[in-house]
């Protein structure tokens, strides 16, 4: 049976733009602006606070992990309270090598992190993300600490199959972070819906048979549950409608074979699970808003 969560993944493909040593000693504090990229860290040596504009901060210590799958603005600082310097995230990616240091400018420092931020490649990466937890904290992550390292170590290199490489290594990344996620305290979204027997098992089936023409009822019979009891089941876990998402994932595989490979409408069509080219061309204008054709033409020409 085919696994929706490395599917999303694979089609997101992640690409690493960033990554660095960051440290702090003393009182310190920085705030980040938004950017919606994915970011991340790794807390190797003492401990740190967090916090994400309006929530609650959290303290980060040495051996935690983090994930915000679209990084929202946030501050960062020492335990205790420090007026924060507001930083552009997307300046750093041109600052000098070596670590980036917060506060006191000599001495060891108290806390010290590697982390970094990457792209997606997809053109609708937004939708998915908005189905993955905001935040994924873990605790003793000594597997994503190290994978955090090898990624970094991979992007200071300048050898054949770098870009490859790296992009391996967040793919990893993504899903060793998303499957530490508890299910009870993953929000609703593709996590929560994969922790569901039920509704796991009508969503590995819309996406092992994306070309079968799926309806609510059948998966109801699937799952085996009725037709209401299902509906309101997989609306409450993934949240979105059962059809809106199988329409959702068609729609993203159609974006991704019409900017990568040189396929006919009608070949793509049939692959999606939709009988002709022009009722494939329809329903892919209402979603996107052009037609395919002319989808395919700006991705071609941005390429």
């Amino acid at each position: 049976m085919r696994d929706p969560l490395s599917d999303v993944i694979a089609l997101l493909k992640p690409r690493t733009v960033f990554s660095k040593g960051i440290s702090g000693a003393g009182r310190w504090a920085v705030h980040y602006a938004s950017f919606g990229q994915p970011g991340f860290c790794a807390i190797t040596k003492g401990r740190c606070r967090f916090a994400v504009d309006g929530e609650e901060p959290v303290i980060l210590e040495e051996g935690d992990f983090l994930l915000l799958p679209a990084t929202p603005a946030f501050t960062m600082g020492s335990i205790e309270p420090a007026p924060p310097v507001s930083i552009d995230p997307t300046t750093l990616v041109s600052a000098p090598d070596g670590e980036k240091r917060h506060g006191r400018p000599d001495g060891e420092p108290d806390m010290r992190q590697f982390g970094g931020y990457f792209s997606f490649d997809a053109p609708d990466a937004s939708l998915f993300v908005s189905l993955l937890p905001r935040m994924i904290h873990v605790r003793g992550a000594a597997r994503l600490t190290q994978l955090v390292h090898l990624l970094g170590d991979e992007a200071r290199r300048a050898d054949v199959g770098r870009d490859l490489i790296l992009e391996r290594y967040a793919e990893i990344l993504l899903i060793e972070a998303l499957r530490s996620v508890p299910a009870e305290q993953a929000p609703p979204g593709l996590l929560r819906g994969l922790a569901e027997p039920r509704i796991a098992l009508a969503l590995q089936s819309m996406h092992a048979q994306v070309d079968r023409p799926w309806t609510v009822e059948a998966l109801a019979r699937l799952a085996a549950m009725s037709r209401s009891a299902f509906f309101d089941r997989f609306r409450h876990t993934v949240g979105l409608r059962p059809m809106e998402y199988l329409m959702t994932w068609r729609m993203a595989l159609a974006k991704d074979l019409l900017r990568h490979q040189e396929l006919s409408l009608d070949a793509v069509a049939e692959k999606i699970g939709y009988g002709s080219a022009s009722t494939f061309s329809t329903a892919f204008s209402r979603h996107v808003g052009v037609p395919p054709g002319r989808f395919a033409k700006t991705a071609s020409a941005a390429r």
